[in-house]
């Protein structure tokens, strides 16, 4: 096999800490307000609860 030298993609050189910050950290904690901001989640919560409505007002004026 063939070592191929320089190909790496971290190179030192890249990574601006010249003014002496510390790097953001690319990980960072989400809250719960993160997931209900989802689209998918919000349409499948609204599919629930329009079932829900549909299910009480059927329950309160029809039967």
């Amino acid at each position: 096999m063939i070592a191929r030298v320089g190909l790496r993609h971290d190179h030192p050189e890249m990574v601006d800490t010249s003014r002496g910050e510390v790097p953001a950290s690319e990980e960072q904690p989400r809250g719960c307000l993160f997931a209900l901001s989802q689209p998918p989640l919000m349409i499948f919560l609204t599919v629930i609860g329009v079932l829900l409505l549909m299910a009480s007002v059927h329950d309160l004026f029809l039967l």
